[in-house]
């Protein structure tokens, strides 16, 4: 299994397939909770194929450029640093460069050649035009050379009678000389000095052959001794002869009662306990209190990787959950939400039914009715990003702007341009199998996305990741399950708020050193409400370090500071604006103040299969509003994958 923190990362849905394929050297309380558990899942995968991503290598180059198919997979952690799976590699795990390491070799064999110096070239030509002296010198007045393959003979073909034995003697024995012009002249006539030459030659080969076949062979001696040794440990031979039969036996019956030959089962089992403040937070004109028990959260994510070749893949996964920490309070659950929360009441969901196709060595494909969207797709330049071995909230995880639309199922793509670009694109929707609520295609009632992203690695230890995402909501909400997650007040017996939003990102991350990583990211959007004037803005950011194998190889420590989204401006209609609503702000304002998120969590690794991560999140002003309490949550998960 994969020890190193940053392995357990989602680079790429797409860094399994790579990863299969040879490729990698080589990453909502509402739909949201289960793309984050889903993108874990991927991780997972990607560490059950013992997928070793490098932690220099960039997210640029490692997926697909020699190369982290699926996150996940299985990659984010996108770099594979890799393919054929998981949203993928797997990634995921996921580069070096390949052209290097292909510069010399012809294309149609793949043979490594050496460009020498042109003195050099006639040296070695010349060393191998001169004839090497042999017995034959001496018989015949034409002087004959050494040859040590039978091709080296010019008048001998393949068709000749003697080939065979020609070849044999020469390229087994090295005991027949040609002559300076590269002949054999078979129809030659032999003296007997000649062949007694030629037969003496072979036949000191011959001995020579014998001598060093049989120089460590055991002689009387050690055979006693060995026989001795035998009858001393009968017992202990004896019994590790049973032991040998009893590991066939069983090997043979796992053999017969396997799952499946071409299926493989992975899972991950999360277990969280955690607990918040009692606090007090306004709501419109009023004053609320709000009480909190520590509760316990449990999710199981079960994936199945079908592999139907080296480059292709059928992801499959199921999902079950219980308890959350954002029941009761509305307004507020969006601001402390834990990224592993995926409530079902177990029951198990389909969280993941995609394939994926690797097609030549730069462009894999996803489709699919589950697990399809940006979350899965993208690379993440987060090597840490995993709701399962990452940051415990959901904020932590990554630009929440790349959450938007919250979709399940479409197409996507993940394209290696070269070793220092790669760009990744999605369609996605959020009720692709339903037709009456839109289907694929979203219609009036459905939640649609389409995103893109391009990642420039500039350098091996610094990654740049620029997003764009266009979607449409019927409900108001920009679906991210993170902040300021509703941005126009929904009405009407349906509850209904069309809005049409375009959403821009961009995150960062430099490795300064092996222990040290510096990255963040910033992300605004822009809504429409479509039937009516007026927009709504929100912006986000994040800062974080991540500490690699701190204090032991595996280990994981990790510190946070950012801004929620953020209505920042709303010129909605009265009714519809949400900082007027629930903060009393004057219409075509933004919310009156800026909530901060502070996150310090630490991943121990107890072995190869279990992590806890005791973790403390304060978030000051929450609600935007420094009316409200400052809320403090703290948490202990527990990690099992197998």
């Amino acid at each position: 299994m994969i020890n190193r923190s940053h392995d357990f990362r989602k680079r790429s849905s797409f860094a399994l397939l790579f990863a299969l394929a040879g490729l990698a050297p080589t990453a909502l309380i509402s739909a949201q909770a289960t793309e984050d558990i889903s993108r874990s899942e991927t991780d997972l995968t990607s560490a059950s194929l013992q997928l070793e991503a490098n932690p220099e290598t960039s997210v640029g180059e490692e997926n697909l450029s020699a190369a982290t198919l699926l996150n996940s997979s299985p990659s984010n952690e996108s770099n594979s640093e890799s393919p054929e799976l998981t949203v993928a590699q797997v990634s995921e795990e996921l580069s070096e460069d390949a052209s290097s390491s292909n510069e010399n070799s012809s294309p149609e064999t793949g043979v490594t050649t050496l460009d020498l110096p042109e003195e050099e070239t006639q040296t070695v030509s010349s060393q191998m035009d001169a004839p090497i002296t042999s017995y034959s010198s001496i018989l015949s007045s034409e002087s004959m050379s050494q040859v040590t393959s039978v091709s080296q003979l010019s008048d001998v073909q393949p068709t000749d009678w003697a080939f065979q034995a020609l070849q044999s003697l020469v390229e087994r024995y090295g005991c027949i000389a040609g002559y300076p012009d590269s002949t054999f002249r078979g129809d030659r006539s032999l003296s007997r000095y000649e062949f007694a030459a030629g037969l003496n030659a072979c036949l000191d080969r011959i001995n020579e052959l014998i001598a060093a076949g049989t120089a460590t062979l055991a002689d009387r001696q050690d055979l006693l001794t060995l026989q001795r040794l035998q009858e001393e440990f009968a017992a202990e031979l004896a019994a590790l002869r049973g032991r040998v039969d009893v590991l066939e036996a069983r090997t043979a019956e796992l053999e017969a009662n396997q799952f499946s030959t071409t299926t493989k089962l992975f899972g991950q089992a999360v277990i969280g306990i955690q607990g918040r403040t009692d606090n007090e937070f306004q709501l419109g004109v009023d004053q609320f209190e709000d009480e909190s028990e520590p509760n316990v959260i449990t999710n199981l994510q079960l994936s199945l990787l079908t592999q139907f070749s080296p480059r292709s893949i059928l992801l499959t996964g199921l999902q079950a959950g219980d308890g959350s920490t954002t029941t009761g309070d509305p307004a507020l659950t969006t601001f402390f939400g834990l990224g592993y929360e995926g409530d079902t009441d177990h029951d198990f969901e389909l969280s993941d039914l995609s394939y994926r196709h690797l097609f030549g060595d730069n462009f894999a494909l996803i489709a699919g009715p589950a697990g399809v969207n940006a979350v899965n797709v993208f690379r993440g330049s987060n090597r840490v990003e995993s709701a399962g071995f990452g940051p415990l909230s959901r904020f932590a995880q990554r630009n929440p702007i790349i959450s938007i639309g919250a979709g399940r199922g479409g197409a996507g793509f993940d394209w290696q341009i070269s070793d220092n670009f790669s760009l990744q694109a999605v369609y996605s929707a959020s009720t692709p199998a339903e037709n009456t609520d839109g289907g694929l295609f979203g219609g009036e009632n459905g939640v649609t996305s389409v995103g893109a992203q391009l990642v420039i690695s500039p350098a091996r230890r610094f990654d740049i990741a620029l997003q764009y995402v266009n979607s449409y909501s019927p409900f108001g909400r920009l679906f991210t399950g993170v902040g300021d997650d509703q941005v126009a007040v929904a009405t009407g017996a349906r509850f209904r708020a069309p809005i049409k939003t375009n959403a821009a990102g961009a995150s960062v991350e430099w490795r300064v050193a092996r222990p040290v990583t510096v990255g963040g990211w910033f992300g605004y959007t822009h809504s429409d409400l479509l039937g009516e004037s007026g927009s709504v803005e929100t912006t986000n950011w994040m800062a974080y370090l991540n500490f690699p194998d701190l204090f032991r190889e595996g280990n994981l420590g990790g510190i946070y500071v950012g801004q929620p989204p953020r209505i920042v401006d709303s010129d909605l209609p009265v009714g519809r604006n949400i900082p007027a609503v629930l903060n009393l702000s004057d219409n075509g304002d933004g919310q009156p103040d800026a909530a901060t998120h502070l996150e310090v969590f630490y991943r121990f690794r107890v072995n190869d299969n279990v992590t806890l991560t005791p973790g403390v999140m304060v978030i000051f002003n929450p609600g935007h509003n420094d009316a409200n309490d400052t809320i403090t949550v703290g948490g202990l998960r527990t990690t099992f994958s197998f």
